[in-house]
């Protein structure tokens, strides 16, 4: 199936201009003063497109470029198959066939909305070249305040000082379609504003913006934009993002065949346990046609990267064909982020950050599910449901998904909850810092661009020149887990807890995979917090238990004509003398048998054997609470 990736190349551009220390700050005053933009507004902005980053002129996944994300879809083009990585059958259920997805256009260059083709218009206002703009962060800076400027003289706003008298111009900016994204996407900059903020970019620039805690924008202005009102039909999202309805089909065609999600009647039936963070690996043109299509597959929501607006497809009530394995989706919700795992700097916004923390939080309160990395789960968390569907399982976010930005913006920062000797650890390097070196996001084999990451890299001794731990699962055949993007079989990620097995100077070895596996810890730069949670361990006189990819029920909780699904364990061992972190108390195993179109047949069988979920590898797993002993650490 062929998708709009806004990406030629996702590595830095040769050519961008690396801005000396303290320039960038002076940029941002020095476009002010020539366009007659507020600082704080352009600083505003800018922050919630790129958090002042120029990701060294590199392409954003909707085609935009430096730190005022002026978009060039035209130039960064490309097609490349959605979910490329990994063959996994979305719906992870062995009762029905798997379907392979259809076939969707590449739009043409005329077809694509005004919010893709800013940068053009920028040089136009400002008279820099669409080079320029690309690649120099202070030429992108001042065609993003001749941008704004332009706007405000086009509502009919004064060129004032006061960031107040700027609301109607900042909601165009964001070039949103709807009224609602566009005020949404607005009052994320005048929250930016109230709160101010500062950091250090991805060049070494220190960039502040002060916080102006009494400001008080005319809103009124963003009704002299005459954007749509985007259809809001069934859709459950919270009032503070923009979100219209864009159905996906429950239709039946072909030989008693249907798509592309199932019908239930959740929470009552069943209890929803997860939210599961996607990449859409296309364009959200693209990505929300193929979600109307009743021969593909299916998820809950899609979130665009340039302004945060929000698709809903599939009733939260219906289950989602997304995860991979059929546990997972019947007890989970997807959301679909426009992006790339294997581009780096192709960056997400902050815009799409916080309208999907406010989505999640939302989904997190309505169905008690909580904030944390073993309910809050990437698709690359999510297990195999069985030995032979661990190989084609899917890898997205990928490492370059910030999850410590997005758990701080979900209330919920990671931060120590014991000592630097606790038993149990949390993963969290410092992902501007953390920057280990993968390869494949290009080409197979070829070294990526050097980037902040969320994960660390595991060893079988504490050793950088150390074979990297095995998984035994992704490869049967025992080869060597390797450092490519996709690989996740020697990885942990920020925000994921393990059990501590031994420590050596500076590095800190935790059960992983059945074996120890070492990550570098060092007390000055640590990559990792202390922390206390339930662990479980084999059940005395046990030398090892099977672990498990699903938690389904035991046979005899089987009604009457509906088949029982087999429980069968992975190809691991959890070991005598090794411990897991369990991500809440045991629960009953669940099974939604739903094979056919027709509803009235549907079941949920729940069993009376009990499961933890634990942290076993990169991925989540779930082991019998009758085969394990569990206590607090």
């Amino acid at each position: 199936m062929a998708l709009l990736l806004p990406l030629a190349s996702a590595t830095p551009s040769s050519t961008a201009e690396l801005p000396a220390a303290g320039s960038l700050q002076r940029s941002f005053d020095r476009a002010a003063d020539a366009y007659g933009v507020p600082r704080d507004v352009l600083l505003g902005v800018s922050y919630l497109q790129s958090r002042w980053d120029g990701h060294g002129g590199a392409p954003s996944v909707t085609g935009g470029y430096g730190p005022m994300h002026l978009t060039d879809a035209r130039t960064a083009l490309a097609s490349a198959p959605h979910h490329s990585e990994g063959a996994e059958d979305a719906r992870g259920d062995a009762s029905r066939a798997t379907r392979a997805g259809g076939a969707t256009a590449v739009p043409e260059d005329a077809a694509l909305p005004a919010r893709l083709r800013t940068l053009d218009r920028a040089a136009k206002l400002s008279g820099q070249s669409a080079e320029a703009l690309r690649t120099s962060p202070d030429a992108n800076i001042r065609g993003g305040a001749a941008l704004l400027a332009a706007a405000q003289k086009e509502l009919g706003g004064p060129l004032s000082d006061d960031a107040a008298d700027w609301y109607g111009a900042v909601a165009r900016f964001s070039g949103a379609d709807d009224a609602a994204t566009a005020r949404t996407y607005a009052d994320d900059v005048y929250d930016v504003i109230r709160s101010g903020e500062s950091r250090t970019t991805d060049s070494g620039q220190d960039v502040a913006l002060r916080a102006v805690p009494g400001v008080a924008p005319d809103t009124a202005q963003a009704a002299r934009l005459g954007l749509r009102t985007a259809p809001a039909g069934k859709t459950e999202c919270p009032r503070t993002v923009a979100c219209e309805w864009i159905p996906a089909p429950y239709q039946e065609f072909g030989d008693g065949d249907y798509g592309n999600h199932d019908l239930a009647d959740r929470p009552a039936s069943q209890k929803i346990d997860y939210i599961v963070v996607h990449d859409t690996e296309g364009s959200y043109e693209t990505t929300v046609k193929l979600v109307q299509d009743p021969t593909y597959v299916s998820w809950q929501y899609t979130l665009r990267s340039s302004d945060g607006h929000v698709a809903q497809h599939v009733a939260l009530k219906d289950v989602a064909w997304h995860a991979g394995n059929w546990y997972t989706n019947a007890k989970s919700v997807g959301l679909e982020h426009e992006g790339f795992l294997t581009a780096p700097d192709a960056w997400y916004t902050e815009a799409m950050y916080r309208s999907s923390a406010r989505l999640v939080r939302y989904l997190a309160a309505r169905f008690d599910i909580p904030l944390d990395r073993q309910h809050v789960l990437g698709h690359d968390n999510v297990p195999g449901p069985l030995a032979g569907n661990i190989p084609g399982m899917h890898t997205d976010p990928g490492p370059y998904w910030d999850w410590a930005h997005y758990f701080q913006l979900l209330g919920r920062p990671f931060t120590p909850g014991a000592g630097p000797n606790a038993a149990v650890v949390t993963i969290r390097p410092d992902y501007a810092r953390n920057q280990p070196a993968y390869t494949g996001c290009a080409k197979a084999g070829e070294a990526c661009a050097p980037h902040g990451s969320g994960a660390v890299r595991l060893y079988t001794a504490p050793d950088e020149n150390a074979p990297l731990v095995k998984d035994v699962g992704l490869r049967p055949g025992g080869q060597d887990s390797t450092i490519d993007v996709n690989d996740v079989g020697a990885r942990a990620s920020t925000g994921q807890q393990y059990a501590v097995a031994e420590r050596r100077g500076d590095w800190t070895a935790i059960w992983y995979l059945g074996q120890k596996a070492w990550f570098q810890n060092p007390r000055g730069r640590a990559t990792a917090v202390g922390a206390r949670a339930l662990v479980v361990t084999p059940k005395d006189g046990a030398a090892d238990v099977p672990v498990y990819g699903r938690a389904y029920p035991e046979a005899a909780a089987y009604p009457s004509g509906v088949p029982v699904q087999s429980v069968t364990p992975l190809p691991y061992k959890l070991l005598a003398g090794q411990r897991y972190v369990a991500g809440g108390p045991a629960t009953p195993g669940e099974y939604y048998y739903a094979p056919v179109f027709d509803t009235s047949t549907h079941r949920v069988v729940r069993g009376k054997e009990l499961y933890y979920e634990i942290q076993f590898g990169h991925r989540v797993a779930y082991v019998k609470a009758s085969d394990v002993r569990v206590s607090r650490a």
